[in-house]
């Protein structure tokens, strides 16, 4: 019977995990060290695995699936099933080379992180921070100034996947009219009345601006010193995927002249390290990438880790294939 391999843990699945015993023999890598992963990998302890379930938690435990561990990892492998809508921590194009299929949990994160994204915008317009702090201190409203109402502004959203979208879905609430970029325009039924614009008009228009969108090489910093000049004076700015897609040294230079008015984030771009200039702020409102720290998300997630498991020994084929490997 042909192995499958866990690294890390599962918290909400467990059950359903151990019952792929019917047609998988269980392996479990639950904590260790990079070093201990290499050579348990070298050792041959994995040499019958056939698929992984690894997630971003697990990467602590591995360090990122780049291509000095793709190297030793066992010729039997044909499937990893991450859990994460993010997977910048995978080599994508190294596991396309050697024949093994990636997946990945869109979809199942999208309600909690674009809530997450919600909650930061009306923060970082109201500068909730300041009020919050204030009142924790025992000095009432502290340095509060007037914020701002969604009402009638512009909602940019960069990455109109399965978070953008339901991020507009909420914007719609708030009464705020919709523009987005993408690679490519949406039909009219995913739109939903959003604008497709272009990138340069996504900055100019914008009087939020929430990123949405994967971190690769063509996206990184896809947010500095220029993007900045070509946005209104004002702007506020949302950041739910990932954090190097902005370059922080420019977000604090950029709320230092008041170019940003606020931003709100969840996710850094040297994590867990934060830019010391963005914690200091107090018009910027910060959570330690807690997008999808929710139990029916995580739970969601872990279920949807172990339908593509199950897909792929049973059917050859990934339930949420990542798109670079889409035919």
């Amino acid at each position: 019977m042909p192995s499958a391999l866990l690294i890390g843990a599962i918290t909400h699945a467990r059950q359903e995990w151990e019952n792929l015993s019917s047609i998988l023999t269980l392996k479990e890598f639950p904590t260790g060290t990079r070093e201990d992963f290499l050579r348990n990998c070298k050792d041959g302890q994995y040499d019958d695995v056939v698929v992984i379930y690894r997630s971003n938690t697990s990467t602590k435990f591995t360090g990122p699936f780049n291509a000095e561990l793709l190297a030793v990892l066992p010729k039997s492998l044909k499937y990893i099933c991450h859990n994460g809508a993010g997977y910048d921590n995978i080599d994508i194009a190294g596991c396309t080379e050697r024949g093994i299929l990636v997946s990945s949990t869109p979809v199942a994160v999208n309600h909690a992180t674009a809530d997450v994204g919600i909650f930061l915008m009306i923060g970082a317009l109201r500068q909730a921070y300041v009020p919050l702090a204030a009142l924790r201190a025992g000095t009432w409203q502290g340095q509060t100034t007037l914020g701002h109402d969604p009402q009638g502004k512009v909602l940019g959203i960069l990455g109109m996947g399965g978070i953008g979208r339901e991020m507009a879905n909420r914007a719609r609430a708030f009464g705020m009219k919709i523009i987005y970029h993408n690679r490519s325009r949406l039909t009219p039924e995913l739109e939903g009345g959003a604008t497709y614009v272009s990138f340069d008009e996504l900055l100019a228009q914008s009087d939020v601006l929430s990123l949405n969108l994967a971190l690769n090489a063509s996206t990184r910093h896809i947010i500095g010193a220029p993007e900045f000049q070509k946005m209104k004076d004002g702007v506020v700015l949302v950041n739910t995927a990932r954090g190097a897609l902005i370059d922080e040294k420019a977000l604090v230079a950029a709320l230092d002249s008041g170019k940003v008015m606020s931003a709100g984030l969840d996710v850094y771009e040297n994590e867990p390290v934060v830019e010391a200039g963005l914690v200091q702020n107090p018009r910027v409102m910060l959570l330690p990438h807690i997008g999808t720290m929710t139990y029916e998300t995580q739970k969601e997630m872990e279920l949807l880790v172990l339908e593509n498991v199950r897909s792929a020994v049973e059917r050859g084929e990934m339930v949420t294939l990542v798109p670079e490997q889409k035919k």
